[in-house]
């Protein structure tokens, strides 16, 4: 569980850079993490739909966002702002983010860790990041961990990865771990 935790807390510090910098901050301080929440978030797709009436914005085709080491691509990114004492616009990113939702093929790097999965969702309330596919890898170096539901609950440092529900065994946590590979950091 350990090993796992140290895999999949900061794949939630990297998801919670695009949340914003305090969060970010703070989660990296947590998992030893060194994230810069001062650094500019930089998101690129083929198209951008702000709907200000709704508070959120939808980024499709190729989207890519980066902070420092941090990468995150996927189809699509939804980002819907608080609707309730907000106060900015969805317009220029500058109202408070109530909710990520990533789809489509979602891939998170960050310095040494690689994560992969179909959908994911970071709750800024609550603090959980959810990560569900039918494979959700992480993976640091050799070493490899595979689920279907990664849930972390950042405040506590909780980690939960589940298995797909296969039978006969297809449908549980896999972790491949290389000897030796915790001394080569």
């Amino acid at each position: 569980m350990k090993r796992m935790l140290s895999l999949a807390l900061p794949l939630a510090c990297s998801l919670a850079v695009l949340a914003g910098p305090s969060l970010a901050q703070d989660a990296g301080r947590m998992t030893g993490l060194k994230l810069d929440g001062d650094k500019p978030i930089e998101i690129e797709s083929d198209h951008l739909e702000v709907r200000e009436n709704d508070g959120l914005a939808v980024f499709t085709g190729n989207v890519a966002v980066t902070q420092g080491p941090v990468l995150l691509r996927s189809g699509k990114m939804t980002v819907y702002y608080a609707k309730e004492g907000g106060t900015g616009s969805a317009a220029t990113g500058s109202a408070n983010i109530d909710r990520l939702v990533v789809e489509n093929k979602v891939y998170v790097k960050s310095d040494t860790q690689v994560a992969t999965a179909d959908h994911g969702s970071f709750d800024m309330k609550s603090e959980v990041l959810v990560l569900t596919g039918k494979e959700v890898v992480l993976s640091e170096g050799d070493n490899v961990i595979v689920g279907c539901k990664l849930t972390v609950r950042m405040a506590t440092g909780l980690a939960n990865l589940e298995g797909c529900g296969g039978a006969g065994g297809a449908g549980r946590v896999k972790m491949l771990l290389k000897p030796g590979s915790q001394d080569r950091r």
